[in-house]
């Protein structure tokens, strides 16, 4: 089952796409798909009544909305930085001991196929796709490794844009690079977990103006998906609706030999990840 929020950007509305692509209207059900649906077991209630037959089928209007965020207002974006072992060798960067964490503000979020604006006064905007992981269970101190799983809702791709002069070459810590407007697109559906039968087993890809310079898989991460929820467990209360963005693979702008290729006004960036969907942004100027 997949999630999606449909519908001018702050206007969306929550729906189901079926096995079959059909669009089922969920509204009657939750005003959104939030940490608040999702702790209250939202996705067994909305497969429930999606077996039964009892939510309407969206109108042939739904598929020409916008396709917005599938999670509305996430509680925390947290982000694993180096986690994957030829991206840390690319930039010249160790891999891990330890999980390098940093955070996102939730409204740096926007839609799959959202305009992605370039800072003001960037020379080094740049692409990672990322394997979202949406918790759907409070995670609190964890005991093992092998029960953090059941503490996702689903998948999600996700886009974590980085301006790399400001995240590296500014003073501070990574924020400054990770934090300009739109720089987290997110979709297009949230794929329920049990959709996902291994989240260590997933083809992530991407294209610059039709160029592929992404192509990789989650097998390559230094700290798998349930290791991730683990550690963090151990630091934070992981809640309903938190997204969890687990690092990107090699290929991106800052691997690459001089000049760089960092995206530029009018670029187009496609972003996709076995049986999540697909994404695509043009590049504007903020």
């Amino acid at each position: 089952m997949q999630l999606v929020r449909l519908g001018a950007a702050g206007e969306e509305r929550p729906f189901v796409r079926a096995g079959d692509g059909t669009l089922y209207d969920l509204s009657g059900l939750t005003a959104d798909v939030d940490g608040a649906f999702l702790a209250a077991d939202g996705i067994a209630r909305a497969a429930a009544a999606l077996e039964a037959g009892e939510l309407p089928a969206a109108g042939p209007e739904a598929a020409a909305l916008r396709v917005g965020p599938p999670l509305a207002s996430p509680g925390k974006i947290l982000c694993i930085g180096m986690n994957y072992r030829r991206h840390a060798e690319e930039t010249g960067a160790a891999v891990p001991e330890e999980p390098v964490l940093f955070m996102k503000a939730p409204d740096v979020i926007v839609g799959p196929d959202d305009d992605l604006l370039i800072p003001r006064r960037s020379t080094s905007t740049d692409w990672e796709v990322e394997l979202g992981v949406v918790i759907g269970k409070q995670a609190r101190y964890l005991g093992s490794v092998e029960e953090a799983l059941d503490h996702v809702a689903g998948y999600v791709v996700s886009n974590d844009v980085s301006e790399r002069e400001f995240q590296l070459h500014r003073g501070g810590q990574w924020d400054k690079g990770k934090n300009c407007e739109t720089f987290n697109p997110l979709g297009p559906a949230l794929v329920t977990a049990d959709e996902v039968p291994d989240p260590q087993d997933l083809g992530l890809r991407t294209w610059v103006n039709g160029k592929k310079v992404q192509d990789s898989s989650t097998k390559d991460m230094v700290f798998g998906v349930a290791e991730i929820i683990h550690y963090l467990s151990q630091f934070m209360v992981l809640r309903p609706g938190d997204l969890i963005n687990t690092g990107t693979p090699e290929g991106v702008a800052l691997g690459q030999p001089e000049p760089k290729p960092y995206l530029r006004d009018g670029d187009v960036v496609e972003l996709e990840i076995d049986g999540l969907g697909r994404q695509r942004q043009t590049l504007r100027q903020a």
